[in-house]
């Protein structure tokens, strides 16, 4: 079994550092990671039915898709990543397999770990069980026929829960959205359970690598140049981009409202594969032009607030005109979920037809 500690704190190039060794890498692979704060999507999710948009453009975090179903995940530079490859042998789903040498290595730290689900690793806590690790798989299937397996998994070190808990906080909005849903946990970290001894991210990742070496067949070993050169493209081309992380979201409908300075403001819009498709505006605002003309201008548009923003401000007249007060920035905004709690409950029976 090759050990890879992977230095490299970038989530696009350790999704694509996955990818690229199941395509690339014959032998079973062992591979221990971080990354800078990141929300790390299932495979089959709709990102904006996971991630609050506003919260983690405002705070510098990333969003990236993984090859793997299951839920929605928090990264930062105190939780620590593991990833096993290996080939595929017969029968269904076993997490156990993978996660029993995790259980093992955090035995030897004081921490009683257990299977919790189908696919978490749960504590004690007085206030009750605890998830300190989420756990995902996949298949990777080579032009040959050959089938490589893709586990990995998260565990909490000293992650700040504050971000995890906000970033993966949808704003109380109406919202549809075709995906596989999160299920919501409660979590921990090792960091803050008694008697978990003082441990660096880096002291923790040294004792996973050290206990995986002690199997007959480890052999320690980091990406090689052709190997980084190979993933660094993957990157660019794939986990980087905005079509991966978000055009490749199912479709949406949403109804959002806020309250401005120039009046209220709801609007219902629909989006698929992270593009607007249809949108409404109405309230109590003023305006001289026809909202519609504004409306059909953002079809086609990327749901992020750069690209709103952009369009509500390249209009065929100024967006004053059709929304007395507004500017592109509030609407771009409220359009990602940026706005004021719900749709207020007599505008509910507007929609988009």
């Amino acid at each position: 079994m090759r050990v890879v500690i992977q230095p490299a704190t970038d989530p696009y190039f350790n999704l694509a550092a996955e990818e690229y060794l199941l395509a690339h890498e014959d032998e079973d692979v062992f591979l221990l990671w971080r990354n800078a704060p990141v929300v790390v999507i299932g495979r089959n999710q709709n990102a904006w039915a996971e991630v609050d948009l506003p919260y983690v453009e405002e705070n510098g975090i990333a969003v990236v898709r993984r090859l793997s179903g299951g839920g929605a995940v928090f990264h930062d530079l105190g939780n620590v990543n593991f990833t096993f490859l290996t080939a595929r042998t017969a029968g269904g789903i076993d997490f156990g397999r993978f996660t029993a040498p995790i259980i093992d290595a955090l035995a030897e730290l004081g921490v009683a770990a257990v299977p919790d689900g189908r696919n978490d690793l749960a504590v004690g806590t007085p206030e009750g069980p605890a998830k300190i690790s989420g756990n995902a798989q996949a298949v990777w299937r080579r032009p040959d026929g050959a089938e490589r397996l893709l586990h990995h998994g998260t565990i909490l070190l000293s992650a700040d829960l504050t971000h995890l808990a906000a970033a993966l906080r949808v704003r109380p909005e109406k919202l549809r959205a075709r995906g596989i849903a999160s299920v919501r946990r409660r979590v921990t970290n090792l960091a803050d359970l008694p008697g978990f001894p003082p441990m660096t991210p880096e002291a923790f990742v040294a004792h996973l690598a050290a206990h995986a070496g002690r199997r007959p067949d480890a052999v320690r070993r980091p990406l090689t140049a052709e190997e980084t050169a190979g993933i660094e493209r993957l990157r660019e081309e794939k986990y980087a981009t905005w079509e991966w992380n978000w055009g490749a979201s199912g479709s949406m409908e949403a109804e959002r409202y806020a309250r401005f300075p120039f009046g209220g403001v709801s609007a219902a819009l629909e989006a698929a594969h992270g593009r607007v498709t249809k949108v409404r505006f109405w309230g109590d605002y003023f305006g001289i032009a026809d909202v519609a003309e504004a409306e059909a201008a953002l079809v086609g548009v990327p749901l992020t607030s750069a690209a709103l923003e952009a369009a509500l401000s390249s209009l065929p007249r100024p967006l004053t005109d059709y929304m007395q007060g507004a500017t592109p920035a509030a609407l771009a905004a409220l359009l990602t979920g940026g706005g004021q709690a719900a749709v207020p409950p007599a505008d509910r029976a507007h929609n988009l037809s």
